[in-house]
Order: C-alpha cells, then sequence, then structure tokens
C-alpha cells in the first residue's frame, strides 16, 4: 500500500504508547482514524487531541478480549468510514516472574488480551477487508519476545510466540488466496510505555489479592521495565517504523540491534538442535 490519504485505520490499544503513536503517524499520512482502547478516560483525551488538530477521527471503548465487543469495533468502522484498510491488533499486556509463581489468572489475563485480541481482531475484520477486495493491511503487534526467550518473562514471551505464528499463518493463508490484504508483525525493543503497568486496567475477576510473597526475580523485572516508561525508544519510532513497513509490504517488522543478535542466537540453536544460549540482548 502506497497511497494513505482517505483511507481508514482502526488501532487498539490507542490510547497510549505505541497504538497513539501509531494513530498520530496514519493520521498525519491522511487517514481517517478509528481508536480503540479499554481506558475510556485516556481514549476520550487522545480523541480530543487528534480532533483539535483537525483529524477526522473516531474512539471506541473496547474491550479485545471479548469477541463480542471487537466485532462491535469492525461495524463501527464500516458504518462511520464505509470500510477498514489497516488494521493494527495492539493491544497488549505484561507481567513477569519465575514460570511456576505467575498465577493463574495472570497468565489468563494475558493470554485474553495479547492472543485472543488479536484472534478476535482478526475473525472481526479479515472478512470485511476481503470482501472489499481492495488494498488493505493487517499489522499485528508482537514483540522481539516473540523471537527470542529469556527468563523470568515467560508467560509474556509465550503470548507474544503465539501473535507470531499465528500471523505468519494469517501471511500464508491470503498469499495463497491470492488476496490483496497484506500482513505484517510489528516486534518492539524496550519502549517508552507504560506496559510495565498494564494491570491498571486489569478486570477484579483476574486479580488475587494476597496470592504469595512475591520473589526478587518478579520484582526486579518490574523494577525493569518501570525505568523503560523513561529509558526506552519513542513510542512514534515504532509507528513510523510500522507505516514504512505497511509501504513496503513487509512481513517482519524488527528491531535492528541487540535483539536482533539475541533472535539470531536463538535461531542458530534451533538450526543446529544445541540447548538454548542464554544470550540476553544487552
Amino acid at each position: 500500500m502506497q497511497e494513505f490519504k482517505d483511507k481508514t485505520a482502526v488501532v487498539t490499544g490507542a490510547a497510549s504508547g505505541i497504538g497513539r503513536a501509531m494513530c498520530e503517524v496514519f493520521a498525519e499520512a491522511g487517514m481517517k482514524i478509528v481508536m480503540a482502547d479499554v481506558e475510556e478516560p485516556l481514549l476520550e483525551e487522545a480523541r480530543s487531541a487528534l480532533a483539535d488538530q483537525g483529524f477526522d477521527v473516531c474512539a471506541v471503548p473496547t474491550d479485545v478480549s471479548e469477541p463480542g465487543q471487537v466485532d462491535a469495533l469492525a461495524a463501527r468502522a464500516k458504518e462511520q468510514y464505509g470500510g477498514v484498510h489497516v488494521l493494527c491488533n495492539n493491544a497488549g499486556v505484561f507481567t513477569g516472574g519465575l514460570a511456576w509463581e505467575v498465577p493463574v489468572k495472570e497468565y489468563d489475563w494475558l493470554l485474553r488480551v495479547n492472543v485472543w485480541g488479536v484472534i478476535n481482531g482478526i475473525r472481526a475484520f479479515v472478512p470485511m477487508m476481503l470482501e472489499q477486495d481492495c488494498e488493505a493491511h493487517i499489522v499485528n503487534t508482537a514483540s522481539m519476545a516473540a523471537v527470542t526467550t529469556m527468563p523470568y518473562v515467560g508467560a509474556y514471551h509465550m503470548t507474544k510466540h503465539a501473535v507470531l505464528a499465528l500471523s505468519e499463518s494469517l501471511y500464508h493463508e491470503v498469499t495463497l488466496s491470492g488476496a490483496k490484504l497484506k500482513v505484517s508483525v510489528l516486534c518492539p525493543e524496550e519502549v517508552s510505555t507504560r506496559i510495565g503497568s498494564a494491570e491498571r486496567n486489569r478486570p477484579e475477576e483476574l486479580t488475587e489479592h494476597g496470592r504469595y510473597e512475591e520473589s526478587p526475580e518478579r520484582a526486579a523485572v518490574f523494577e525493569a521495565m518501570k525505568a523503560l516508561e523513561e529509558g526506552g525508544v519513542a513510542p512514534r519510532v515504532l509507528a513510523q517504523r510500522t507505516l514504512a513497513g505497511i509501504r513496503e509490504e513487509r512481513f517482519y517488522i524488527l528491531a535492528e540491534d541487540k535483539w536482533r543478535e539475541a533472535a539470531n542466537t536463538r535461531l542458530e540453536d534451533v538450526r543446529q538442535g544445541r540447548n538454548p544460549t542464554f544470550a540476553p540482548p544487552v
């Protein structure tokens, strides 16, 4: 896709971080924007900021873990703008800790948002985008965690590996069908977002109170994530990288730094059938 003017983009996780930056960059490219997020006050603030700049934008409060709400998002986008040309399944949450200490409810929360959020987006939007029979593009946000594995964040890595696998399969399916729909997977490195405090939006039924005494490993992970809120890559960099990936019809939108080295080490482990190498991207 080379022309973006007057086309429509739907972005989940749009109230902050990478999602909000995507909306800004897409709007600047001339697109109409449908912003979706579970955090309603922040979503309205983000919508208002874009609208005040003269951009054509609407906001649809959406819990991506609920298929009915994602179906409603797709229906609203079609009703408002007639169709969808870019879909960014971007909403995501995080947790950390030893694999055996992470509570079942936290595993469930990550799977619902990080994995089912993408599944629900694909099921709700792909039929519409295929029926349009015009250039369209889906970007699923995974992570460089999808092409690496590290200790103390296994639950998060697991969900992002799932997003990558599903995205690769979707790529093959639409390519073999000859569809005009293209697919990319965005794999960010450390980014200055609030994903480390994502539990602010966790439903009460998926929260375990007084479950255990947290390990030093879990505490260290969250301390590191807090530091990233200020010290990571700017979200706009990822949004611009995404736009370039769509233009180039590039499936893998990857970091080009130490994370690629860590990913290559893992690939070599698989190629040689050797045990996993501990190769942190530092």
